[in-house]
C-alpha cells in the first residue's frame, strides 16, 4: 500500500467516487461506523465496483496525516501528472489548433502550505485550467491534506512538478504565451490585463512573493486594487481572483456573458 496515494475526509471522498471513480484503488471505511455518511459512501463505491475495507479509527489515522478522515479514507492507483517534456508537448498542440480554447495555465511559486495547494487546485479545476506548475523544491507536496481541501480536483487536474520555473517561463514565452505575474508593486491591476488569450498566471509564495528572477521574466505585472486596510490576500483567494478574471473575459470574447 505504500505505493497509493489517499484523499481523507467524507466530501472529497464522495466527490472522487462521483467524478473519478476509475481513480480509486479501495476504500477504507471505519469499522462498524453508525455514521449515514459513511454507510452512503460504502454504498456508492459497491456500486461502481470499488473495493471496500474495514479499517480502526487508527488506521484511517494513519493513513490520512494531518487530514480529518471522518471515517473513510480514499487509496488512489495514481495520480494525473505530467512531467515538463509533456506539458511543452500539451502547450504545442493547442498552439496549433483553431478548435481549441486559449491556454490557460497556473504556475505557482513556493506556495508552501498544503491548504493553499489545494485551494488553489479547487480553483484551477473550476476555472478550465489546463495544467497548474510547481516547483519540485521548496513546495508544498500532493497529499490527505491538499487532496481533501482540492476536494476532487488534485486528482482530475495535471500537475507539473518542474525543476526550474524559470526556463518554462523562457519557452512559454517564445511560444507566445503571456506570462502574468502578480505583485503589490506593479502599476496596472489585473482588471487592466489582456488574459482572453494564451496565458500563464504566475503566484508567489506565501512568505516572499514572486521571485526576482520569474518576476523579471512576466509580459506584465498586475496587483489586485485593495479598498479596506489589509495590505495583501491569501495566495489561494488571490489565484481564485486572477483566475475567474480570465474567466470572465474569455466568456465574453466568446459572447457567453456580456461585458461587465
Amino acid at each position: 500500500m505504500s505505493s497509493s496515494k489517499y484523499v481523507a475526509g467524507l466530501r472529497a471522498v464522495e466527490l472522487l467516487i462521483a467524478s473519478n471513480p476509475e481513480k480509486v484503488k479501495r476504500i477504507y471505511a471505519e469499522y462498524q461506523s453508525a455514521n449515514p455518511r459513511v454507510k452512503a459512501v460504502v454504498h456508492a463505491a459497491q456500486e461502481k465496483s470499488i473495493e471496500v475495507k474495514s479499517a480502526h479509527r487508527a488506521r484511517l489515522q494513519s493513513m490520512s496525516g494531518e487530514a480529518r478522515h471522518q471515517g473513510v479514507v480514499a487509496a488512489l492507483g495514481g495520480q494525473r501528472s505530467l512531467d515538463e517534456a509533456e506539458l511543452r508537448s500539451m502547450v504545442e498542440q493547442r498552439l496549433t489548433s483553431d478548435d481549441e480554447d486559449p491556454v490557460l495555465l497556473l504556475i505557482l511559486d513556493s506556495v508552501q502550505d498544503p491548504h493553499n495547494l489545494g485551494a488553489c487546485l479547487r480553483s484551477a479545476d473550476a476555472a478550465g485550467v489546463d495544467a497548474v506548475v510547481v516547483p519540485k523544491h521548496r513546495a508544498a507536496k500532493l497529499g490527505p491534506t491538499v487532496s481533501k481541501v482540492a476536494a476532487g480536483a488534485a486528482e482530475s487536474i495535471p500537475l507539473v512538478p518542474v525543476s526550474n520555473l524559470g526556463r518554462v517561463l523562457d519557452w512559454l514565452a517564445e511560444y507566445g504565451v503571456a506570462i502574468v505575474g502578480t505583485s503589490d508593486a506593479a502599476e496596472g491591476t489585473l482588471f487592466d490585463a489582456d488574459l482572453s488569450g494564451h496565458v500563464a498566471i504566475i503566484m508567489g509564495g506565501e512568505h516572499e512573493g514572486l521571485a526576482q528572477g520569474l518576476m523579471k521574466r512576466c509580459t506584465s505585472l498586475v496587483s489586485l486594487p485593495m479598498a479596506g486596510i489589509v495590505e495583501s490576500l491569501n495566495v489561494s483567494v488571490a489565484t481564485g481572483i486572477c483566475l475567474f478574471e480570465a474567466v470572465r473575459q474569455r466568456h465574453r470574447q466568446s459572447g457567453k456573458i456580456n461585458d461587465l
